[in-house]
């Protein structure tokens, strides 16, 4: 029986760790994250501080300590061009709009159907919708450009805007399928016992209930379009359609001197909308990413 009570007598619980240790832990995880905040951080901190630097003073120090202060770079940049910056940050934000009006119109009436309705060879058409993502736009580009010059359509904005109303992002349908899948079925039941059929389902019950998932396909597709340079730089040879990346392009000019101060003063002002968009929808941007369906 003593050898029995001896087996079965609990462990005595470990010990907590001081609190001075778990202080010093704290500390050092979160120095640690700071570090490597500064260190992303650092390429765009020494574009503002060149920004605001003399020309012939950008690449004499790695720095991002201020010397001489050169605000004239934004004057000096935003009337560098054939035409003032802003009209080429109008240029972008045509495009933008548009982009984002295709995606949120088309990837969420391509979703509903792959989430809501039963069609041959859904399973099918699935996979091959998912199969494009894995497609290189350097694989399209060519047959693309040959379809759209042969439709009048080089040196537009319509090749940029018009592919997206087709629902070309898989990954927003994608996105969005997941979203719906995650909506419960009884509110489209209860919809149809009303005698609503699939068009007033869709606008009247899945798609306000999609907001998360609307809020960050937008997100998205304004960064991911406003940084686009590969697809505006082949179909955009005007200057006066440049949007903002090709505009940028324009400053770095092999046969003169290049105005790297003015450069990056555009550069840090083509920034800011970035800035703004994230900052203003990025509730919006987590909780359409974390959220699966109705909690």
């Amino acid at each position: 029986m003593t050898d029995l009570k001896e087996r079965v007598t609990p462990a005595p619980p470990a010990e907590a760790p001081p609190v001075g240790s778990r202080a010093m832990r704290s500390v050092a995880k979160h120095a640690g994250l700071l570090l490597l905040t500064l260190v992303m951080l650092y390429p765009v901190l020494w574009m503002v501080v060149s920004s605001l630097r003399p020309n012939n003073e950008i690449f004499r120090s790695p720095g991002i300590v201020l010397t001489d202060l050169e605000l004239h770079n934004y004057g000096q940049g935003w009337d560098a061009l054939s035409s003032p910056f802003g009209h080429f940050l109008m240029n972008s934000a045509i495009v933008v709009i548009g982009c984002i009006i295709g995606n949120l119109v088309s990837c969420s009436m391509a979703a509903y159907a792959f989430a809501r309705l039963e069609f041959t060879g859904k399973r099918l058409w699935f996979a091959v919708m998912l199969g494009t993502i894995m497609l290189p736009i350097h694989v399209l580009i060519v047959p693309q450009y040959i379809m759209f010059s042969n439709l009048g359509w080089v040196n537009t904005f319509l090749p940029l805007i018009v592919p997206k109303l087709l629902a070309t992002d898989a990954f927003f349908v994608f996105l969005m399928v997941q979203f719906i899948r995650g909506l419960p079925r009884e509110l489209d039941e209860a919809a149809r016992i009303d005698g609503a059929g699939h068009p007033r389902i869709f606008l009247q019950v899945i798609l306000p209930l999609m907001l998360p998932a609307l809020a960050t396909t937008t997100i998205f597709t304004f960064i991911w379009t406003w940084n686009d340079f590969f697809s505006q730089l082949i179909y955009l040879t005007d200057p006066d359609m440049y949007t903002v990346p090709v505009a940028l392009r324009s400053f770095v000019d092999s046969t003169v001197a290049t105005s790297w101060g003015s450069m990056f003063a555009m550069s840090v002002v083509s920034l800011l909308p970035i800035f703004l968009a994230f900052l203003i929808g990025q509730r919006y941007l987590i909780k359409g990413i974390a959220t699966t369906g109705i909690k």
